[in-house]
């Protein structure tokens, strides 16, 4: 029985783009595991149901520049976790 994920270790979970102007996008202490995978974070229109660490701007406006959440290589298996929630917001509703 293996008791490690599905994705642990496969290539397609992980990204990095150190030749990017931004990276990283955020401050890390050891960028050698940040995941530039989920660049714009999928999980952002779910608005304050997303996880993440977020804040609001005094205009409302949702600030992600704090959070990690989608570049932590351990946080794969949540973000896509919550693509049935995504898609429940994409649904074409009669």
């Amino acid at each position: 029985m293996c008791d490690k994920p599905y994705w642990e270790g496969k290539k397609y979970a992980f990204f990095q783009h150190k030749e990017c102007e931004f990276f990283p996008c955020h401050p890390v202490a050891d960028d050698s595991k940040f995941n530039c995978l989920f660049c714009y974070c999928p999980l952002y229109a779910l608005g304050d149901k997303c996880g993440g660490g977020f804040t609001y701007t005094e205009d409302g406006i949702k600030d992600c520049s704090k959070c990690l959440l989608p570049h932590k290589p351990e946080n794969y298996g949540y973000i896509m976790e919550r693509y049935g929630d995504l898609m429940e917001l994409a649904r074409k509703k009669d």
